[in-house]
């Protein structure tokens, strides 16, 4: 990654053409990730995950991208949330993630499948001991009568695993996100933006443009 500043990527920026877009879109996607975070904009892997209930009841929510690679997009949540609830009834979901400041979004539809354990322990040990036991105080998505009654909870796992690691709970761990559909869409004055979209075809991806 190069260190360039935000103004130095706006002033690169000439809109998305086929002819200069990675036909890979996972590296497209790894091109724009790296321009957030070489731009220093606020929280460059933050995004929306929108998950459906079984009864069709939309939600959405914030949260972190931990990893992606050709496979797909994983993150990490409590398996007793709510989205991880509607997820494991209904596996179909969207991302999005907004980079204001670029003027730029990538729009990603597909099905999620649990990560390993393995992976999930890995990736779990490279958090913040406080964000470990908070992991197992949650229980995210629950009714709670008061902050008090969390930071007890809080208090005990503290005292249960001073001294030693803290293990992963049985409760907790990643999804994966393999996508069918990956947008681009990058901001163009008039509102005339670009928009190039990435459709699962066999093996590979095929490439349309569409209206802004």
């Amino acid at each position: 990654m190069t260190n360039r500043s935000l103004a130095e990527i706006k002033a690169s920026i000439h809109g998305l053409d086929e002819s200069r877009i990675n036909p890979d879109p996972f590296a497209q996607f790894a091109t724009w990730f790296d321009e957030a975070h070489e731009a220093d904009l606020p929280l460059p892997m933050s995004m929306s995950l929108a998950t459906v209930s079984k009864d069709g009841q939309p939600s959405i929510r914030t949260l972190f991208l931990k990893s992606f690679d050709a496979n797909g997009f994983v993150f990490y949540t409590n398996y007793g949330s709510r989205k991880a609830s509607e997820l494991e009834v209904n596996p179909q979901c969207a991302l999005l993630f907004h980079w204001t400041e670029l003027e730029r979004q990538v729009r990603i539809e597909g099905s999620v499948t649990r990560v390993s354990r393995e992976e999930s322990d890995t990736y779990f040990h490279t958090r913040p001991r406080e964000s470990q036991i908070g992991a197992w105080a949650s229980r995210q998505s629950e009714e709670l009568d008061s902050r008090e009654t969390l930071m007890a909870r809080v208090a005990d796992y503290t005292s249960n695993f001073e001294g030693g690691e803290v293990p992963l709970p049985d409760w907790w761990g990643g999804y994966r996100l393999e996508p069918r559909l990956i947008e681009f869409w990058q901001g163009i004055e008039f509102r005339l933006h670009d928009r190039l979209v990435f459709t699962r075809d066999g093996t590979g991806w095929e490439l349309q443009r569409l209206n802004p």
